[in-house]
């Protein structure tokens, strides 16, 4: 039981208004987007307005040994930000504004409420963007931080740690710190900017975040392939990357996905219904250039290479109808959520072997007799599979075997969601125990006494099991 002293110091910290105490919370304060619920109530939620605020509430939780965990927008999808019993969640939606911004160097510094929809109002206006694109908007910047966000636009620009250069912390003691800075490069010391991203909150809370931006790019064309096979469009996406096309986007959604996501949207592609009852996926490529001319050229290179593919068919859709199915993919959780889902999968695989894997997906689909249906960022390899298995032992074995497979492919357990919760006994039990050890003795180092985000990644008591 939290005392009362503790109680009215966070208040007089942040104040009346931006603090909630059990049992009086706000439920949606209480969890992220992950399918399995939790009910878990903290001692407070707190929404500070500044990093001296944030510092003051961590040396506060310090003192009295209090769990401390952080939330952005709260739209994770593996369970990092489902509060610690008994313990405070940092809500940093109102620590939400850009502190500066820089043109000429191309680096704009905000706060880590900001989502990623106010960055990109905030930018339109200057010619620059932030190309990481992970596809819901609502998403702070701090949370894609902490969970090193990728998503569509990854094949070309990579994900989020590939473009923050600096950080601004508050340590578990309270310490504030700054890492990194508004340049492009570093040879000075540990990059600890690069040892934060990622972590889910696990080392650091992240009060500050230095982004570098790049050029917008003003014509666009988005292009929708239909294929016979699944098979087929993995052997075409390495001749598109080669090709030097440079897509931004390289997408693929199984005909069930499809159907699903179009349907829900009410969004009419003009697929005949001859392509469509021959088809089995479709691939989804979008080219940005600086020029129209460029931009025709490069439909024409594609179109090409796609033919020669034997592509089923080649749609460059209208401006309206692209920027409907790229959001219509975006919500593609939403809707394999109302579906029913009972987990979401996000592995990655080495490009090359996505094949092989999406053949073990049917095979092991099969062996439990599940359903699986998928879509991903197939240029990257990051695969994204809606399982739909109501027992909960069974489904655990088979998340495991895609796991366990995934892995012996040189890939990684979740390519963009994170950890979490939700996948935290497969990557404890699945991974490497000397690295297990590292990660512990740097969480050590950073949280002696495991009070950020505790249970997750590294966190002592699990990997000592």
């Amino acid at each position: 039981m939290m005392s009362e002293a503790l109680r009215e110091e966070l208040t007089a910290i942040v104040g009346t208004s931006s603090s909630t105490f059990s049992p009086h919370h706000n439920v949606d304060d209480l969890h992220d987007e992950s399918l399995h619920v939790r009910h878990v109530e903290p001692f407070a939620v707190l929404r500070p307005t500044s990093t001296d605020q944030v510092a003051d509430i961590v040396r506060a939780a310090a003192r009295d040994g209090v769990p401390i965990t952080a939330r952005g927008s709260g739209t994770g999808l593996s369970g990092g930000a489902t509060p610690a019993p008994g313990g405070i969640v940092v809500s940093f939606e109102l620590m939400n504004q850009v502190v500066r911004l820089d043109t000429n160097d191309h680096v704009i510094v905000v706060q880590p409420g900001l989502t990623l929809r106010e960055l990109n109002e905030y930018l339109k206006p200057t010619g620059l963007r932030y190309p990481v694109y992970p596809g819901e908007l609502s998403g702070s910047i701090g949370g894609n931080v902490n969970t090193n966000a990728g998503g569509m636009r990854a094949v070309r620009h990579g994900v989020t740690r590939q473009h923050v250069l600096g950080l601004e912390l508050v340590l578990a003691d309270g310490t504030i710190l700054r890492t990194g800075g508004p340049v492009v490069k570093s040879s000075s010391g540990y990059d600890l900017t690069q040892l934060v991203i990622g972590s889910e909150g696990t080392l650091a809370l992240v009060t500050e975040v230095t982004l570098k931006l790049s050029p917008a790019l003003e014509h666009s064309a988005t292009v929708l392939v239909p294929f016979d096979t699944l098979d087929a469009i993995t052997r075409v996406v390495p001749s598109v990357i080669a090709s030097g096309l440079q897509p931004s986007m390289l997408e693929y959604l199984d005909v069930r996905t499809m159907s699903a996501v179009t349907a829900a949207a009410s969004l009419e592609l003009g697929v005949s219904a001859a392509v469509a009852a021959s088809a089995a996926a479709y691939l989804i490529v979008v080219l940005e250039t600086r020029t129209s001319e460029q931009l025709d050229g490069d439909i024409v290179d594609l179109g090409t290479l796609l033919d020669d593919a034997e592509a089923l068919e080649v749609y460059v859709l209208p401006e309206h109808a692209a920027h409907r199915l790229i959001e219509a993919r975006e919500r593609m959780f939403w809707v394999t959520k109302e579906a029913g889902a009972n987990e979401i999968v996000d592995i990655v695989v080495p490009r090359s072997t996505v094949p092989a894997f999406l053949d073990e997906v049917a095979r092991v689909a099969k062996r439990h007799q599940a359903s699986i249906a998928g879509c991903g960022h197939v240029g990257d390899g990051n695969v994204h599979l809606s399982v739909f298995l109501a027992d909960d032992e069974d489904r655990e074995r088979l998340t495991r075997e895609l796991f366990v497979f995934g892995l012996g492919l040189g890939g990684q357990i979740s390519g963009e969601h994170g950890i979490g919760l939700d996948k935290r006994d497969h990557y404890v039990a699945l991974t490497d125990p000397s690295l297990l050890d590292l990660q512990r003795r740097v969480k050590i180092a950073f949280d002696p006494e495991g009070l950020l985000n505790p249970h997750r990644l590294s966190d002592a008591s699990l990997l000592t099991r």
